[in-house]
């Protein structure tokens, strides 16, 4: 059974960084797909940042230049690093993950195991 938890989210003030982690437990590194998303109540979960087992990486628009998806295969973990962060950022950010099979895509439909989420919260 995949699990995925994140942390280090927090409150910070616009223009201020910050790193989230997503520890994956029961992957493997075959064919990994893994993606960060955010999502504002009332609104649809948007794709932030994704990694594949190529390490080719994509990015939302938005964040471009400013964000920085890695992972760590010795540790299993995922990492999002924010700078420059904007008020609008505002969000819960969860980890994403589907192992094995097919091609990565940047949808939530691309997506098999689901963490929770950790709230970022940026004032102005």
């Amino acid at each position: 059974q995949v699990q995925l938890v994140e942390s280090g989210g927090g409150s910070v003030e616009s223009g201020e960084s910050l790193r989230l982690s997503c520890v994956a437990s029961g992957g493997t590194d075959s064919r990994y797909c893994l993606g960060w998303f955010r999502q504002v109540p009332g609104k649809e979960r948007e794709g932030v940042a994704h990694i594949d087992y190529v390490r080719s990486t994509t990015y939302a628009d938005s964040v471009k230049g400013r964000f920085t998806i890695s992972r760590d295969s010795a540790k299993n973990t995922l990492y999002l690093e924010m700078n420059s962060l904007k008020p609008e950022e505002t969000a819960i950010y969860s980890c994403a993950a589907r192992y094995g099979r097919g091609i990565c895509g940047t949808s939530i439909y691309s997506y098999d195991y689901w963490g929770r989420g950790t709230q970022v919260t940026v004032s102005s």
